[in-house]
């Protein structure tokens, strides 16, 4: 049998404090985590049930080491990753439930203590170490295509497949995981319809730059491009196409030939930036049902 999928985040705010929750089927303290939806991505369902959970809304940070572990004849895969509140972080009003009958923030010091399992409490220390505020820089490779040879018009209009379309969709709830509030698209208008679904739900613009786009990229005007979205202290995207992924990737200090292949179709690279350096990156791709 496959593992059980689930995805949770060791949530921090100031003051030293992390969010707990108790779960009275198990009377166990543990971080809110819950069971993907199908086709759904582990980033998108760490966030949703922590929102579930404990009300209280959340932006991932860095991804912190996998726990898994046997839940019956089965095994129980959880991707976790550090977390902080947007909004009201008050869970005095919290409802209890069948499900989760207690939600508290404890301090640091007092966490070890209640937690019920060891591979939490060793979650907990893991992200100790990382849990210091970073800002998300999203490089973004536009979706699905139409092929160069079909098309008969100018190559920077050429459109989105009914597939890209559909992972442009499915990219919103990946977006939306992190501190994005920032924008920035080649204006070819396969990228443009590739960021437009988060934009149009964030309410946010799209900031069009022509020198990303593949007909009038510079390495010397990406570079400047790149280094300004590090620099600010906005989270951002940037969305791209793959002849001018390896000058973004050289940008960022990221080694492209060796380290960092280029991107898929609508797979994204994700980088934690920490008082402009790069504290960690990862890679998702939108999920389908099989």
């Amino acid at each position: 049998m496959p593992d059980i999928l689930a995805a949770g985040v060791v949530v921090f705010r100031p003051g030293r404090e992390v969010l707990l929750v108790h779960r009275p089927k198990y009377d166990d303290w543990s971080f809110p985590k819950g069971k993907l939806d199908r086709a759904e991505h582990p980033t998108a369902a760490a966030v949703r049930e922590v929102a579930e959970e404990t009300g209280v809304h959340a932006r991932l940070g860095p991804p912190l080491p996998t726990q898994r572990y046997p839940v019956g004849s089965r095994m129980k895969t959880v991707y976790y990753w550090t977390g902080r509140v947007v909004g009201d972080d008050d869970v005095s009003q919290y409802r209890p439930n069948h499900e989760i009958d207690q939600v508290r923030w404890v301090p640091f010091d007092e966490a070890p203590k209640l937690l019920t399992y060891d591979r939490d409490r060793e979650t907990l220390a893991a992200a100790l170490r990382v849990r210091r505020k970073t800002r998300a820089v999203v490089v973004l490779r536009h979706a699905q295509a139409r092929s160069r040879t079909a098309w008969k018009g100018d190559d920077a209009a050429r459109t989105l497949l009914r597939t890209g379309e559909l992972q442009a969709d499915r990219l919103v709830p990946l977006l939306a995981a992190y501190d994005v509030t920032r924008v920035v698209t080649s204006t070819s208008t396969r990228c443009v319809q590739t960021v437009h679904p988060f934009a149009q739900m964030a309410g946010y613009d799209l900031d069009l730059r022509r020198r990303l786009s593949e007909e009038h990229a510079t390495e010397r005007a990406v570079t400047r491009i790149v280094e300004e979205l590090v620099e600010t202290d906005q989270g951002a995207v940037v969305c791209t196409h793959r002849p001018v992924l390896e000058w973004v990737y050289d940008a960022l200090g990221l080694d492209s030939a060796r380290g960092t292949p280029p991107l898929e179709a609508a797979e994204m690279l994700v980088l934690h930036v920490r008082k402009g350096a790069v504290v960690a990156v990862e890679r998702h791709r939108p999920r389908f049902v099989v």
